[in-house]
């Protein structure tokens, strides 16, 4: 049957995949995933990889979204890659789209969704969320994300960061997303705010592959050798 499914792959390692999810991807008959550049591999590919049934020759259909914060570029890929995508299931395919993470947690599906959701409100969409990295870097780390009253902010680093300061007035908890390469800016920012040098501060990359690695300290010993410069890292910092 035709349908196009959302799945979120988690944060790296396959066997985080739900049961739901593995079921979707070995039954598809086409498996598109996002990459950066052509050239790129797919990291949300490279997660299920072993899970894929290579004697079925389901096909592979790498999608390229840019890395870069020009909205017209940016735009320009949904609409391509949705109308790619919508294409395929029109054909007859069953097609899972696979993301990293979340389907609904900063991800490209987001997009994906809303232009074939408006260009085909007839299509059978289904979503299989996925375990995002700040819950598997939680239960490495043996941090609480939230407990209590606590009030926790989830920052995209890799933006906008004059807000920081005034969040992290209002809050106990604060997860930085997407990209370690600003986590130096970010660090300084919450130290001008007022958390104490005794905060729980920990920082992660690579989080369930091979190359994972994880640093758990209090913010006033942190220093440059702690930083990361990975892409798909994350940082908690929490008062006590």
């Amino acid at each position: 049957m035709s349908q196009l499914t959302g799945i979120g792959v988690g944060p790296g390692d396959p066997d985080l995949l739900t049961v739901k999810a593995v079921k979707a991807i070995q039954n598809a008959d086409t498996i598109m995933c996002p990459a950066s550049k052509e050239d790129r591999p797919s990291i949300a590919l490279s997660v299920v990889d072993s899970l894929i049934d290579k004697s079925k020759n389901q096909e592979i259909v790498k999608l390229i979204f840019p890395m870069t914060k020009d909205k017209d570029i940016l735009e320009a890929h949904w609409k391509e890659n949705s109308k790619i995508m919508a294409e395929k299931v029109l054909s007859g395919k069953n097609v899972v789209y696979l993301t990293v993470g979340d389907p609904y947690l900063y991800s490209t599906w987001i997009y994906m969704h809303r232009e074939i959701s408006q260009n085909h409100p007839e299509m059978k969409i289904n979503v299989i969320p996925g375990i995002v990295s700040m819950f598997t870097f939680a239960s490495k780390v043996g941090v609480s994300i939230a407990e209590g009253a606590e009030k926790v902010s989830i920052i995209p680093s890799c933006y906008d960061l004059s807000s920081v300061k005034e969040i992290a007035k209002n809050s106990e908890v604060l997860v930085f997303l997407k990209d370690g390469r600003y986590f130096d800016q970010v660090i300084e920012l919450v130290r001008e705010s007022g958390f104490p040098d005794d905060s729980i501060f920990a920082i992660g990359q690579d989080l369930g592959t091979d190359k994972e690695i994880i640093r758990k300290l209090r913010l006033g010993d942190v220093n440059d050798d702690t930083l990361t410069t990975k892409y798909f890292s994350i940082l908690v910092i929490k008062r006590v």
